[in-house]
């Protein structure tokens, strides 16, 4: 009898043992991937959380050390802020990096608002920022009015080296239509 109860508690403790492992192993994949955004008026970070929620991905805001008013985003004054660093290519806006990084992710979703049917020069200097090498990166957009077909262009000009996964343009995107996009991927 106390050979049963001992091999019985055994294969319990190697039952449980296993589960726990496939809990943390779910886990780890879960925590390679990041879903990076930078919004200026929130349209895009509600979809970043969206991605994050069906990726189980960690978010990351990409915060411009200098906040974008409402004036800095008036497309129409071309003395504005975001009107001069669209047309000086090689702009950088400092970013607020702190202690965030992206070494332990595999997967990084970015994600911007389109502007001039171009990345906002934020994005730039977060991809200049950190190391991309052996990391996919995939790319969606919001927009008023543009596709997301340039902007990825331009992208994959100037950063090369990476590993561009296939982009979408997410304007309005239900839960349903990311999970859709984000199965398609592979994902």
């Amino acid at each position: 009898m106390k050979r049963i109860i001992l091999i019985l508690s055994v294969v319990m403790l190697a039952s449980f043992t296993a589960c726990a492992q496939g809990n943390k192993d779910n886990q780890t994949d879960k925590a390679m991937t990041l879903v990076a955004y930078f919004s200026a008026t929130g349209t895009t970070e509600s979809v970043a959380k969206k991605i994050a929620s069906v990726t189980g991905g960690k978010l990351l805001k990409i915060e411009p050390e200098v906040q974008y008013s409402r004036a800095d985003l008036d497309w129409t004054d071309s003395s504005s802020r975001s009107s001069r660093e669209r047309a000086t290519p090689e702009s950088r806006p400092a970013i607020v990096i702190g202690e965030k990084g992206i070494s332990s992710y595999d997967v990084i979703f970015i994600g911007y608002p389109i502007w001039w049917n171009e990345a906002p020069r934020v994005i730039n200097t977060f991809m200049e920022s950190f190391d991309f090498n052996g990391k996919t990166v995939i790319p969606f957009a919001t927009s008023g009015g543009s596709g997301i077909a340039n902007s990825v262009k331009v992208l994959r000009k100037t950063y090369p080296a990476i590993n561009w996964g296939q982009g979408k343009l997410l304007n309005r995107a239900s839960g349903t239509t990311i999970e859709n996009w984000i199965r398609g991927l592979g994902y």
